[in-house]
């Protein structure tokens, strides 16, 4: 599978005033199979070192973290000679290793021409006193995104037909990209997950594997948290399906435990988020920029980072999921529906926040910043065109461009945008 960040990795391999890279993302979104993949295709030579798998490699920086040595020792255990411009190094799960990871910035700052990628996870890597600062590039991997995973599952006419905004045809095949968002929407974008899907189209094995990438995440809680936090950490993580699916979905402290504060969670809070496996989404009541500005560090929504592993947690139906009057779905359906909008917008780059009064009266479920303007985007499940707080906000700020994004068809009038939800990802294109 072709992840759309290889892109961004060959113009990091060709860039003049390249350093060594910093990939970073949520545990089994593929960071590994990315680097081994980059490199067999795009040099000559791969040096794969992996702190976690091979404590043993640790040795090679406990001494002397010079590029020179640190080279020599490597064409020593590895048997070949290093060329700088086409052998890849990689060191996976840096974060094992303080003095590997220390040992970036003299790559950086002594022996530049050399290419290598660094991965690890985001809490592991920021736990470190001796990260490299300012002397590493960084790329952050996400779950595949709905393109990926059309891609992914012999779709790419499907997914290409969309990049072309080829309005005509999307119309034409709507029913179709219908069918295939709700199958995103159970599969989501883990690598493993989406792999299983398009070899035998088995939803019930695509759960079974996110069951199991969901107990993994589970099993870190307690690898790497104080007793303390633990229960916290679990309680906030297993009460995101809950919160989203509630008609206000601000994340409140008081429905974790009686007598619950923020004060008291707010290190298991800040835990997961450091994880990447929780995105947090603040309100602001401003209509101004920058938007981080003016958001309200205490009013948020909590969304997982992916949609399939939200329906397995929330332990949605895969037998019912396609059918248009369950009762399962019209309770979760919403839910779903802005889970999946938020991580494409994070995936194309966006900083999302929501707009809300402070008592509660209208609120916008996303608004993001497109070149200079603000855009409201509400989100809408399946076709209603009906918006109350999206109302409210263009009465009260009169923004130029404004999203709706439902399954109904491309459509624009009067600077309000209708697009399909699984068009989302394009909003740049279709609002220029």
């Amino acid at each position: 599978m072709r992840r759309a960040i290889f892109n961004e990795l060959l113009f990091w391999k060709k860039s003049p005033d390249r350093k060594p890279l910093l990939l970073q993302g949520a545990r089994q979104t593929g960071k590994t199979w990315l680097m081994e993949e980059f490199g067999k295709n795009e040099y000559k030579k791969v040096i794969s070192l992996n702190f976690e798998k091979q404590p043993d490699i640790s040795v090679y920086f406990d001494g002397d973290v010079s590029p020179a040595n640190i080279i020599r020792s490597l064409e020593q255990r590895f048997a070949v000679n290093i060329d700088a411009e086409n052998t890849l190094i990689i060191m996976d799960e840096i974060q094992e290793s303080e003095r590997a990871l220390n040992s970036l910035k003299y790559f950086c700052e002594e022996a530049p021409q050399y290419h290598i990628i660094a991965a690890g996870s985001f809490l592991g890597v920021a736990l470190h006193g001796g990260f490299p600062v300012g002397k590493v590039d960084r790329l952050t991997l996400y779950p595949m995104s709905f393109y990926e995973f059309l891609e992914g599952i012999g779709k790419e006419r499907y997914a290409q037909t969309i990049k072309n905004l080829d309005f005509e045809l999307i119309r034409a095949s709507s029913g179709d990209y219908e069918k295939l968002l709700k199958t995103y929407f159970l599969v989501g974008g883990m690598p493993e997950a989406v792999a299983a899907y398009a070899a035998r189209e088995d939803l019930r094995e695509v759960r079974t594997i996110q069951s199991n990438i969901l107990a993994d995440y589970q099993d870190d809680f307690s690898k790497h948290i104080t007793p303390l936090n633990t229960p916290k950490v679990e309680m906030i993580w297993n009460s995101i399906p809950q919160h989203l699916s509630k008609e206000k979905k601000k994340f409140v402290y008081k429905e974790l435990a009686e007598g619950a504060r923020a004060y008291s969670y707010e290190d298991a809070m800040n835990w997961l988020f450091n994880t990447r496996l929780v995105y947090k989404v603040q309100r602001t009541e401003e209509n101004k920029l920058p938007l981080a500005s003016f958001a309200d560090e205490k009013a948020f929504k909590l969304y997982m980072l992916d949609c399939g592993l939200f329906c397995a947690k929330a332990e949605i139906d895969i037998t019912v999921f396609f059918e248009h009057n369950s009762e399962l779905l019209s309770y979760f359906n919403g839910a779903i529906a802005e889970q999946f909008v938020m991580q494409e917008l994070v995936t194309a780059g966006y900083k999302p926040y929501y707009w809300g009064r402070e008592k509660g009266e209208a609120e916008v479920d996303f608004i993001i910043q497109w070149r200079n303007e603000i855009v409201p985007v509400e989100v809408k499940s399946g076709f209603r065109k009906k918006s109350k707080s999206l109302d409210v906000y263009r009465q009260m700020y009169n923004p130029k461009r404004a999203v709706r994004t439902t399954l109904r068809n491309y459509g624009v009038m009067n600077g309000l945008f209708s697009v399909p939800l699984y068009m989302i990802a394009n909003i740049g294109e279709i609002l220029f």
